[in-house]
């Protein structure tokens, strides 16, 4: 099965048994110090296990006092880092998988915080708009000392068994502000014309072959396109025309491979890419890449599924089916799809969690996350699965995310599951999740919760709101309640229960459907937005109302850049400052909190969207009359899928 995914690979001297690669990712769990820690040799070792032929390692620091991206990465910067990379390459190998070590620096879009209040070094002082670090231009000694640094930083990634480096020129990082007219302004030998422009990357290149020696696996990770169009800077950056011409440079000088990808920070969402985007959606980047060179072409394109990876291989789009997200989500990708276990592949659904806790890790108690998978980056914590259930009865409450995470761990504890659900479908909350466009990917993820509670034999018993004396006859070992949360409807607020007022769970219920209509969105969080979205997108004329000073506050600027680029097209209307005082036949009358005058407005329905609350529905009775009672995920606190899912999963693993 996937002929094409699963054939042996060639990069350089290195073979591989598959064309699958995980990707370069940022996952916050090396040492402080910079050393390879075991929670990473676990981490990727999941890897290894599941099946992936190459493992591309976080960008690792060439640079320990000057060039940290966080305060949990991975050095390559002194040799007292070595050891720990043995032990990782011992560990890799031991699958029949190949390591890879990235090398990188951060340039302008390093956080001065982190690396002693400093300015951050990069080719022109050119400040990064998305992070706002102070920067300051590289002498022409320092541009030097950083070649040497990348180029030792390489010997000692080779000395320590790793099977090749890859040279991080991708992202809007170092080297790819040298390349980029964009951010290199300098008028020395490093700046100005293409040659000069190269030449950064050319001397790292040439020095690590003199080094490491010409079969040493060298892999170049290349943003061939920074899709500066998007952030209205499309004259300076670099196109695809750029990056195939460096591609073609770069072979001249005998590199192995170049890593395709895309973006810088200014143009995140280009690089990692939030919900909206299909999976191949950039496919053409290395496809291009490919015509335009004869060494091996690793592409990514948030690719979800073997069988388009395979197809992607056969049509000559890339060599090597490149991803770091979905690794992520499931260590076990590689070999489900060899297997042939398509049905319970855990697929990413890019909700860019990852990079939210990722970006925050080093101010935050939260350490970086994936969305959907607990285990990831906590193997160490979360790998004993004790089968000591024996049978006993646990009963759920609600099919949401929660309910169905708890259920798939109890079962393979060997506990006997009974699920309680309300409505005739599994999903909760997902469920309306995925009704707003471009949240079609929602629904891997509950094909994958409901595909595995039906393989493991839990019972669902649909269209059932269990009454007390129901749990009684059941006598379970323990509760557990994930019943949800309910909309927040303020009685507070004068009209709010007219006629022409709903909530947005009916509008994603589709229990209402409005077309050719004026209509109020009250409430700019994400459940707000997105339901303008599917307003907007169904023909009526929407306006979003926030009392916050800004529409969207508190969301992750990447899925908030992304869908209000969407709902910009569509001409909805933003009225931030605005706080609803009442609601009379279609008359919203709202203050504006900058100047505290009020103002109406007319609309033929009006949608409150302000927060849901839990659901408590026999929750005092259960506790009174259970010894063993939990309470998950909305049920408990509302919050997001992760949420829901790791309390689910940890209930269940320590019950």
């Amino acid at each position: 099965m996937f002929k094409h995914l699963f054939s042996a690979g060639i990069i350089g001297s290195m073979k591989t048994k598959n064309r699958i690669v995980m990707t370069a990712m940022g996952n916050h769990l090396a040492n402080s110090a910079g050393s390879v820690s075991e929670r990473d040799i676990a981490f990727y070792g999941a890897r290894a296990k599941g099946g992936v032929g190459v493992i591309i390692t976080e960008c690792a620091l060439v640079d320990g006092v000057r060039g940290k991206g966080n305060n949990n990465q991975i050095s390559v910067a002194e040799d007292r880092f070595i050891p720990g990379l043995q032990q990782l390459a011992r560990e890799i190998h031991r699958y029949d998988s190949k390591v890879v070590v990235q090398i990188y620096h951060p340039g302008r879009q390093g956080i001065s915080a982190v690396n002693g209040n400093l300015p951050m070094l990069a080719p022109s002082e050119v400040e990064c708009q998305a992070v706002h670090q102070p920067t300051v231009a590289m002498t022409t000694a320092e541009v030097s000392d950083m070649v040497e640094r990348f180029i030792q930083a390489a010997v000692r990634v080779k000395s320590a068994g790793i099977d090749g480096v890859e040279v991080h020129g991708a992202h809007g990082y170092l080297i790819n502000q040298f390349l980029s007219p964009y951010t290199n302004k300098r008028e020395d030998e490093y700046g100005g014309s293409f040659e000069n422009r190269m030449r950064f990357l050319e001397e790292i290149v040439l020095g690590i072959r003199q080094h490491c020696g010409k079969d040493y696996p060298l892999i170049v990770r290349l943003s061939v396109d920074e899709f500066l169009g998007t952030v209205d800077e499309c004259e300076q950056g670099l196109k695809l025309a750029d990056g195939v011409k460096i591609a073609r440079r770069l072979e001249e000088l005998s590199v192995d491979a170049i890593d395709v990808s895309s973006g810088i920070y200014e143009s995140m969402n280009m690089a990692w890419e939030p919900s909206s985007f299909n999976q191949g959606w950039k496919s053409y980047l290395p496809e291009t890449i490919k015509k335009a060179v004869n060494i091996p072409v690793i592409g990514v394109a948030v690719i979800r599924d073997p069988e388009y990876a395979d197809k992607m291989i056969a049509e000559e789009k890339f060599d090597f089916a490149g991803s770091a997200r979905q690794h992520y989500a499931d260590p076990e990708w590689s070999n489900k799809a060899k297997e042939g276990k398509v049905d319970e592949l855990r697929k990413c659904i890019s909700c860019l969690h990852c990079m939210e806790t990722l970006m925050a890790a080093d101010m935050s108690p939260i350490p970086c996350q994936c969305g959907i998978n607990i285990q990831s980056g906590r193997e160490l914590e979360y790998s004993d699965f004790k089968q000591d259930g024996n049978g006993r009865i646990v009963a759920i409450i609600g099919a949401g995310p929660a309910g169905l995470e708890a259920a798939r761990v109890l079962a393979m504890r060997k506990y006997k599951p009974i699920i309680f659900e309300k409505t005739d479908k599994a999903g909760g909350q997902l469920e309306l999740a995925n009704k707003p466009p471009n949240k079609e990917k929602i629904n891997w993820l509950i094909n994958y919760l409901t595909g595995q509670v039906k393989k493991l034999g839990v019972e669902i018993r649909f269209n059932t709101a269990p009454t007390l004396a129901t749990l009684k006859e059941l006598n379970p070992y323990a509760i557990f309640i994930a019943q949800g949360s309910e909309p927040i409807m303020p009685e507070s607020i004068p009209g709010i229960a007219g006629q022409e007022v709903l909530c947005a769970t009916e509008i994603l219920r589709g229990e209402v459907t409005l077309t050719d209509k004026k209509v109020a969105v009250i409430g700019s969080g994400m459940t707000g937005i997105e339901t303008a979205h599917l307003l907007a997108e169904n023909g009526n004329e929407v306006s979003i109302f926030e009392m916050a000073d800004t529409i969207g506050p508190g969301l992750y600027f990447q899925n908030l850049i992304d869908v209000m680029s969407h709902i910009g097209k569509l001409s909805v209307k933003l009225y931030p400052k605005h706080k609803l005082l009442k609601i009379d036949n279609g008359n919203a009358t709202f203050e504006i909190r900058e100047r505290g005058e009020k103002k109406e407005y007319k609309f033929d329905v009006i949608i409150i969207c302000l927060g849901t609350k839990p659901n408590e529905t026999l929750t005092k009775e259960i506790k009174a009359n259970f010894e063993q009672v939990y309470i998950l995920g909305d049920a408990l606190k509302v919050g997001r899928i992760r949420d829901a899912m790791e309390t689910g999963f940890l209930s269940a693993y320590n019950l």
